[in-house]
């Protein structure tokens, strides 16, 4: 009777071991997670991952052009143009610097910052290249114009 107790014992353990060896298997073939850029209007607040990232490397300029084209799955916020926008990003971002891009133009000179403020009314401002009621704004990893290591696209709607 101890002999068949062991057995199942052993036989349970080799099942877990198992699962658990499938799961790690599993994990290891997806995707590594990207950094993420989040927007923040008041107290509402969006994040997203890369559109657009080849895992710290330079994206080729016709990559990240057609990258940042690609206005699907883009997160929307609602900015009222008196309030704050606050945008934060991961570390890694801020590491190689980061610009803000409204409508694929440099809006910010390249910062090492995890974070900055910038009034509402400016993303609807067409002084900045605003037109109309919603802008296209990304966070470019890297000076934004000749060395792009990754996009993170949001579309700020006018809240009036």
């Amino acid at each position: 009777m101890t002999v068949a107790l062991l057995s199942g014992r052993g036989r349970r353990t080799a099942a877990a071991l198992g699962v658990v060896s499938a799961g790690l298997l599993v994990l290891s073939a997806c995707d590594k997670p990207t950094p993420i850029a989040t927007v923040t209007v008041g107290r509402d607040s969006v994040h997203t991952e890369a559109a657009c990232y080849n895992d710290g490397k330079a994206l080729d300029l016709a990559a990240s052009k057609a990258c940042a084209a690609d206005k699907k799955d883009v997160k929307s916020i609602e900015v009222d143009p008196d309030a704050t926008v606050r945008i934060g990003v991961d570390p890694k971002i801020a590491d190689k610097g980061w610009t803000l891009l409204m409508n694929g133009q440099p809006l910010t000179a390249k910062s090492t910052k995890t974070f900055t403020n910038i009034p509402g009314s400016v993303f609807f401002n067409s002084q900045y290249g605003a037109k109309g009621n919603s802008t296209t704004v990304a966070v470019a990893m890297g000076d934004g114009t000749s060395k792009i290591y990754g996009l993170w696209s949001f579309k700020f709607k006018k809240d009036a």
